[in-house]
């Protein structure tokens, strides 16, 4: 790409000090031409640097800027990415989107394992669609953490499971950032008859070999929805199974926290519910480097939720919420609204579970609960002030999974709907009207 145009310039930014405006195109800094929002981003930093600029009119300025490292350009471009998406080249047994029904938002069936998107925005990258040139990249420019995908550090499974033949290489990558700043956090996503039992293991202590370089590993659960037509035949880990690798992992968290002070693995929450164990404690879960996995999202919420309350003085008032969640969290969502009542007086939470029919009852999250699913289960049962959490649409964008907008919803139930943040503070300001 050879010049990106300026969508926007932030208010009181150097951009904005320099004149430059929107519509105006980014070309270079330091002499190096952007093609790439991590070069950007990575450029960026320094304190003192040459920026070149393409105004509408075809007139080329060039500034030299002194600045703190910190402090950022305030250029907003068109594309986030500068290029198109990298997607993804592997065939995986357990992908998502390959179980995907139609008629979704047609953004869902992009399957992308672009490095960029893991450092900007935490998505797990598989490292089989990569170069070289990429992975030196990632280590010239610092990027990290970043997030990858290894299900298994057994070659020959791993090219099974991702139906890719570069996939038995992962360990030999890993390698390459040994003696670098970059760190990892890895995912497993654990699927019975295939990287389980053994193969979990085996993983696990290869990934913890070598550690720092590897930070640490979330186990998650597969997820299976009733649109697998085609693919091969899975099932989601038992309730029996999810007790077992409880008493797996907590071993090793035993052995590696005694050897080198951190638990370093972590399975998800869905493994303690569906197993109905208690969770780990707060602490347990260190510097919550995997919350974004549904690794700890539970005690974080509940930590949020209780020092909200101890902050809140002895209230009154007379007010009814309706929260809608998946049925995953139905039961602790339930503890919340029974505690936040029991401190509020005059508070009433009706907490309604909303079962995925859209996906089917095998999936039980809340952020994959659809509008179709609310409004089948909820029209004309809903009561006032119904609260649903944010992950239940697109980011920054009021749509739901199966492509219905908020307005639409609210349309359909005769009721006003509030997305709130998953996040304890805010949820307890939202009831408190803060």
């Amino acid at each position: 790409m050879d010049k990106n145009l300026i969508i926007d310039v932030v208010k009181g930014s150097i951009a904005e000090e320099l004149e430059i405006e929107k519509g105006d195109f980014l070309i270079s800094i330091d002499g190096v031409r952007i093609n790439d929002c991590i070069e950007y981003r990575y450029l960026e930093t320094t304190e003192s640097l040459e920026l070149e600029i393409e105004k509408k009119s075809g007139e080329i300025w060039v500034f030299d800027i002194d600045k703190e490292m910190d402090e950022t350009l305030g250029i907003v471009y068109e594309n986030a990415l500068m290029d198109e998406v990298k997607t993804c080249q592997n065939k995986c047994v357990f992908c998502f989107i390959d179980q995907l029904p139609k008629n979704m938002r047609r953004s869902l069936y992009l399957k992308d394992d672009d490095s960029r998107l893991s450092f900007l925005m935490g998505n797990y990258l598989t490292l089989t669609n990569m170069t070289d040139n990429e992975i030196n990249k990632i280590i010239e420019y610092g990027i990290s953490p970043i997030k990858v995908s290894v299900h298994t550090t057994n070659p020959e499974l791993r090219k099974k499971m991702l139906k890719n033949k570069n996939a038995d290489k992962i360990m030999q990558v890993f390698d390459k950032f040994r003696n670098t700043n970059i760190e990892i956090d890895c995912q497993i996503v654990l699927v019975p008859g295939y990287n389980d039992k053994s193969e979990l293991s085996k993983t696990i202590f290869d990934l913890y070999n070598i550690h720092p370089v590897v930070r640490s590993v979330a186990v998650v659960p597969v997820g299976i929805t009733k649109h697998r037509k085609g693919l091969p035949d899975l099932r989601v880990v038992t309730p029996d199974e999810c007790r077992e690798n409880i008493q797996i992992i907590d071993g090793m968290q035993k052995k590696f926290l005694k050897e080198k002070s951190t638990r370093f693995v972590y399975l998800s929450d869905e493994f303690y519910i569906r197993g109905k164990l208690e969770l780990p404690s707060y602490n347990d879960y260190e510097d919550f480097h995997v919350l974004d996995n549904g690794v700890g999202m539970v005690r974080a919420f509940e930590r949020e939720v209780d020092e909200a309350l101890k902050k809140t003085k002895n209230l009154k008032m007379e007010k009814k919420f309706t929260v809608l969640t998946g049925s995953l969290a139905y039961d602790f969502m339930t503890e919340m609204a029974v505690k936040i009542s029991q401190k509020i007086e005059g508070i009433v939470i009706d907490v309604i579970e909303i079962k995925n029919d859209y996906f089917g009852r095998d999936v039980n999250v809340s952020g994959l609960v659809t509008a179709s699913d609310i409004i089948s289960q909820g029209k004309g049962k809903l009561g006032a002030n119904v609260l649903i959490p944010d992950n239940m649409l697109k980011k920054d964008e009021n749509v739901f999974l199966d492509d219905i907008e908020l307005t639409d919803l609210e349309k359909e139930l005769g009721v006003s709907v509030k997305p709130v943040e998953v996040n304890g503070y805010k949820f307890v300001k939202e009831i408190i009207g803060e």
